[in-house]
Order: structure tokens, then C-alpha cells, then sequence
């Protein structure tokens, strides 16, 4: 059975719909024994309608859970550069792997390296040749090779451009192929060839590997079986057909993308402080050519990273989503030490320098940098967080007012975040927006749908930058989670006058190295899915600029539910939608009666209708199972002003209502 749908005026959802023989995928454990009624009832018109903030709903992303190095930066190569092991030689140079024994190759780290700021290399010294009886090669040659960020996704057909530096006195015969993970099997391959004093200074290689097969679990080998020394440098393999053209992994950007997100903040987090300051996120470190790049120790999550997705790179990230960038800073204090207040000008200095980099002009000193990197118009920067968790620090709010300061004095439209949580008591310091950081059980964070309904309309507004249910019943992403999130969200829809944005954290988790639980989105090298939390927050992705209508619950001992009431306008089409949200957090049905009143369009009679649910709380999805909760869709045919529904038990329910006379129709074939 296939189903079809058809949305005129591109509502252009983008929810997965799941047929089970021929019914749509909807389960409970069993029947609910007793079924509550409630009321809803909207008032949409103009006179008490709100327009929610054009950047109500975002992302946030922070390298953890390998979420760039290994994911979404699509670089396959890991310790590409060979600093992973420190500046001191000879020094591990994990993951490369060694082809062959001590008696025909010894490989080591080795500072003489050409570039600047990466001063190691890899030497392997080949003790065995093919043209000599007395020490051949093994027959498949003897190198190294990298596994990747635990297998390289290779697929057949794709294109893979493949850079390395090298370095010998010697003639040499180099192999450079992807192959299954044994090294058994060969996929691509690309022989250099060169006689003595070819490479007796760094060079520069560049060629193309095309894949004759699939293979998840794939390695890069370099091999030979001519002796000699040779040194590599800044080894690199990236897919050709990458997000946008400019390096995110297509599968990942494109999950993120669908969120229509409308900002990004980056790069955390408390990987943008570090564990120390000398591990901390250093834009200039991360901006100009990849092989300068030093990388760094990413020490609050403990693994390497190269840096290739840099500063430079989350701009365009942000610019190719349309999101704006939120650029959280280092004020100068790390989770563990921070510097002399002496020396806080360098550090001003260095944001004042990155916002250059950002928005200057193309022949200014740092907007020349962006230019170089192929980018002369500038990038939208209007959000500046300084810093990250640190209001209880005792140097904080001197550092904070000094950033400040010079933030506005030279660019005073930038929106400046300060850290301290202004929801409950008045600020003692200037600000244009307050974060907030939820992290909290299921039931708590339901129920923080009331957190801002107290809070002053006067003074800066909110920026939740971090939500996230944890504990136990979080698991590794659950439907109660996700429910509780959606009830929390409603909660900032209703309270959007006072909190402008609002992100989830964490964003990414490869499967194999999770720091934190839960996550939106799971990958490793060849799969992705969403966790329920990700397919929740599509329900809220036209929320960006919509109108908010106020609506009341009726019900009688019943405070599981909530619900929220707004019209967004796709502005491809130029036609209005009343989306209706609800959630059930309670084990009933709630027969629901639905009054809307005010309305200046009428309400087509045809309508759509999504829910998340599943048979459990506990219910997750995963690899084996990646759409066990996901949204579904439904047509509904008889919309309008009056409607009576079901809510189903532990869900959350969407109705979009096409309005005006335009056809909103879902085929079924």
C-alpha cells in the first residue's frame, strides 16, 4: 500500500508516515478504561492575537557525542594531521593503524612537518622492497591506515576527494585506496608514482576516488612495497556530494534543515569554555585553510578534534539553513581556571576581531580572512552570548560588562546574552536577553510549561538555549520525554512575549561515543534517525513569526493536558494555517470538544491531522526500529469551527487547518 499526500499551498510537511497492513500505526497497550472530556476553546481574533518572535525556535550545537568530528562535519579521516598525540615526538598517533611488522616498516611521529601550526608528521620507514629476495614486502605491501570515526561510510558509485602531503628523498610507489575493513576488499584505488627529489620538499596532493562498492565499515590504507622514508602530512578524504556544497554530511544537515530552525547557536556549550584554557574554543585557530588549522584537545568531552568545522564553517552552516548565528564566547573563564583580569583587553579584543571577521567589510582585516575563505559578503551576526554557565563565577559579571561594553560601542545592534537567569529577579546588569538551561525529569519538565507565567514583562527577555529531560525516564530519547518537552514548549508559545528563542540540547550523538543522553538526532557512519524529541519539535516549526491565539482547557480534575492555538502562513504559497496542538499527558482518552471563535478566514472543511505516540512510555527509536515513534498523518474531513475529537493517551495531536475556501486533500492509493 502506498500513501500519497498532496498539500495544496506546500504545507511541505515533512513528518514520516508509517503503514502497518494498511493501517495507519497507531497502538496501545490496551484499551484506556475511562475517558475524560474536556473543552477547548480558542479565541483567534485579531484584538487578543500576538505575533510570536521571527526566532522563537532554534538549534544549538556542541562538539560532544562526536556531533561534528565524525558527524556532522563530513571529514572521514580521524587525527588527519597526526597532532591527536601532542607536540612531544615520537608520540601515538591513534587511530592510524600500521600495515606490516618491525621488520619491514617502523612508523612514527615526526616534527617536520612544513606547516606552521602543525608541525607533526607521520614517517614510516620501509625496511622491504619487492626487488629484493632477501626482505620482501607482504603481497598487499606494508603503510597505514585509518578507520575512521569507527568506519568510513563508502558507497558505491560516490565520489571521494582524497588530499595528503608528502615528503621523500626516495623514488617512491604509493598506493592510496578504501577498503572494506579487513582491508580485504577493494573499493578505490590510486597509485603515486614519482622518481627521487620529486618529493624532496612537502607536496601537495590532490585526486579523486570513485567507489565500485558500498561498505559502512570501510578504512583508508596508504601502502607500499618500495623501500624508503616518507613522510605524510594533513591526510584528508571528503565525499563530493556533501550539504550545500560546503563539507556537512547531506543526511545529517538535511534532519537539521527540516527543523527549519531560525537560529544556530554554536559552538556550545561548555566545549566553547574547555576544561582548561588552554583546550578552549579559539575561532582563530579554526578559520583559513584546514591544513593550518593546530586543532585541539576537546578536554570537557574528553577526544580530539581537527577543526575543520571551524568558525567559518558553523557561520555557513547557520547562513545555509537560514538560521542566524548565536556565537557563544569565551569571556575568559574555564570550567577549571581563568585568566588574570589583566589580561581580559586580548580576549575583548579577540571577539571584537571575530565580528569583523564576521561582518566586515571584504577589504577589512578580518573580513579579508572571509573573503580568502571564498565568503566576501558578510554573514548575519546579530546574537553575541557571552560566555557559558558562568553567573555564579566571581569575576563574571566584571568580565560580562566589559565585553559588553565594547560589543555595543562598536556594533550596538548585536544582541548581547548574558548568562544570568533573569526570570525571577531583575538583572543588575545590562542585557538584551537572559539563558535559561532546563534539564530536568519528565513530570517536572511538563509541568515548567507555567516556568515563565510569573515572570516581568519589563526588562530583557528569555533565551532558553538548553532544554532537555534527563534522568531515567529519558533514556536514550523517549516518547514521555518527548511529550513532557512538547508540553514545555507550549509553555514558551503561550510566554512568548517574554522568551524570544529556544533550543534543545544536545543536537547530535554518534552511537558509539555517548557523553550524554538523551539527544535528537543518533547516527553513525552510514545511519540517522530521530529520537521522539526530534519529531516532536516538528510540530513547533512554524511557530518562527506566527500568530499566537489565546485558548483555554476545560476539563474537571483533569491537568494532563495543555494546548496552544496559532496561524502561520507558508509563505510560499501565501496561505493561512490554524495549527491546533495538544498534549495528553495523562493515561486517558480525552474526548475533546474544539470552539473557535473570531476567526476572520473561513476554515476549509478538509484538514490534516498528525500524532506521536506509541505503545509505551519507554518506547524509543533505533537502528533496528527508526520509525517506531514517529509522527503520523491522517486527512480529516469535516473541519471547522466546532469539531469533537479523541486525544489519544500519552500523545501529542496536531490539527492543520487549511483556511479560506483553498482544498487541503490526502489521497490515500
Amino acid at each position: 500500500m502506498r500513501l500519497i499526500w498532496a498539500l495544496y499551498g506546500s504545507l511541505s510537511c515533512t513528518l514520516i508516515v508509517v503503514l502497518i497492513c494498511g493501517a495507519f500505526a497507531f497502538r496501545l497497550t490496551k484499551t484506556p478504561s475511562a475517558t475524560q472530556s474536556a473543552t477547548f476553546i480558542v479565541d483567534a481574533s485579531s484584538q487578543s492575537a500576538r505575533v510570536m518572535p521571527d526566532n522563537l525556535f532554534g538549534i544549538f550545537f556542541e562538539e560532544i557525542n562526536h556531533a561534528g568530528a565524525g558527524g556532522l562535519w563530513a571529514e572521514l579521516v580521524s587525527n588527519r594531521g597526526f597532532e591527536a598525540g601532542g607536540k612531544n615526538t615520537p608520540s601515538i598517533f591513534d587511530p592510524w593503524v600500521k600495515i606490516g611488522n618491525d621488520s619491514n616498516i617502523l612508523v612514527s611521529t615526526d616534527q617536520i612537518s612544513t606547516l606552521e601550526r602543525n608541525e607533526v608528521a607521520l614517517k614510516m620507514e620501509v625496511l622491504c622492497d619487492n626487488d629484493d629476495n632477501s626482505n620482501p614486502c607482504p603481497s598487499q605491501g606494508v603503510g597505514v591506515y585509518n578507520p575512521g570515526f569507527w568506519g568510513m561510510n563508502i558507497e558505491d558509485g560516490q565520489v571521494y576527494n582524497v588530499v595528503l602531503y608528502i615528503l621523500s628523498v626516495d623514488s617512491i610507489d604509493l598506493s592510496v585506496s578504501l577498503t572494506s575493513s579487513d582491508g580485504s576488499q577493494n573499493l578505490a584505488q590510486h597509485t603515486i608514482e614519482a622518481d627521487e627529489q620529486e618529493f624532496s620538499s612537502w607536496t601537495r596532493i590532490e585526486f579523486e576516488l570513485e567507489s565500485s562498492g558500498t561498505d559502512s565499515n570501510s578504512r583508508l590504507q596508504i601502502t607500499t612495497s618500495k623501500c624508503g622514508t616518507i613522510w605524510l602530512d594533513q591526510v584528508s578524504v571528503m565525499p563530493s556530494d556533501t550539504f550545500m556544497g560546503h563539507g556537512f554530511r547531506k543526511d545529517l544537515a538535511s534532519m537539521l534543515a527540516d527543523l527549519k530552525p531560525r537560529f544556530l547557536r554554536f559552538p556550545g556549550g561548555s566545549y566553547s569554555q574547555g576544561g582548561r584554557l588552554a583546550n578552549a574554543f579559539r575561532w582563530k585557530s579554526t578559520v583559513g585553510s584546514w591544513e593550518q588549522r593546530p586543532g585541539h584537545f576537546n578536554d570537557v568531552w574528553n577526544y580530539w578534534t581537527d577543526d575543520g568545522l571551524g568558525f567559518f564553517e558553523f557561520l555557513q552552516l547557520a547562513e545555509d539553513l537560514g538560521a542566524l548565528p548565536v556565537w557563544v564566547i569565551h569571556n575568559g573563564i574555564s570550567l577549571n581556571d581563568q585568566i588574570n583580569p589583566s589580561s581580559l583587553p586580548s580576549f575583548v579584543e579577540d571577539v571584537l576581531d571575530g565580528i569583523e571577521f564576521a561582518r566586515g567589510d571584504p577589504d577589512s582585516t578580518w573580513g579579508s580572512v572571509r573573503t580568502e575563505m571564498g565568503h566576501p559578503n558578510p554573514f548575519e551576526l546579530m546574537f553575541i552570548s557571552i560566555g557559558n554557565q558562568e553567573c555564579g563565577n566571581k569575576n563574571y559579571k566584571a568580565n560580562y560588562l566589559k565585553f559588553y561594553t565594547a560589543i555595543k560601542a562598536a556594533y550596538p545592534d548585536i544582541k548581547v546574552v548574558t548568562n544570568c537567569d533573569g526570570s525571577n529577579r531583575k538583572l543588575d546588569h545590562p542585557a538584551d536577553l537572559y539563558d535559561v538551561h532546563v534539564y530536568t525529569s519528565a513530570s517536572d519538565m511538563f509541568f515548567k510549561a507555567q516556568l515563565f507565567d510569573k515572570t516581568s514583562r519589563n526588562g530583557p527577555k528569555a533565551f532558553v538555549s538548553e532544554y532537555a529531560v534527563t534522568g531515567n525516564d529519558a533514556g536514550k530519547g523517549t516518547l514521555v520525554a518527548a511529550l513532557a518537552e512538547a508540553g514545555f514548549l507550549m509553555g514558551l508559545e503561550r510566554n512568548s512575549d517574554i522568551v524570544e528563542m529556544a533550543s534543545c540540547a544536545p543536537l547530535f550523538v554518534n552511537n558509539n561515543d555517548r557523553r550524554f543522553n538523551p539527544d535528537a538526532i543518533v547516527f553513525n557512519s552510514g545511519m540517522q534517525f530521530g529520537t521522539p524529541s526530534y519529531w516532536m519539535q516538528q510540530f513547533f516549526k512554524y511557530s518562527n513569526s506566527a500568530t499566537y491565539h489565546p485558548s483555554t482547557i476545560q476539563a474537571s480534575n483533569y491537568r494532563s493536558l495543555l494546548a496552544s492555538a496559532l496561524t502561520w502562513e507558508d509563505t510560499d504559497s501565501n496561505r493561512k494555517y490554524l495549527k491546533l496542538k495538544i498534549v495528553n499527558y495523562g493515561n486517558e482518552v480525552v474526548s475533546l470538544k474544539m470552539s473557535i471563535s473570531g476567526l476572520e478566514m473561513k476554515i476549509s472543511s478538509a484538514g490534516l491531522k498528525t500524532i506521536l505516540t506509541s505503545s509505551k512510555l519507554s518506547d524509543e527509536n533505533s537502528f533496528e526500529e527508526p520509525n517506531k515513534v514517529v509522527p503520523v498523518m491522517t486527512n480529516i474531513s469535516r473541519a471547522g469551527e466546532k469539531m469533537s475529537v479523541a486525544i489519544a493517551p500519552y500523545s501529542l495531536t496536531s490539527f492543520d487547518l487549511l483556511l479560506e475556501s483553498q482544498d487541503l486533500r490526502i489521497f490515500i492509493d
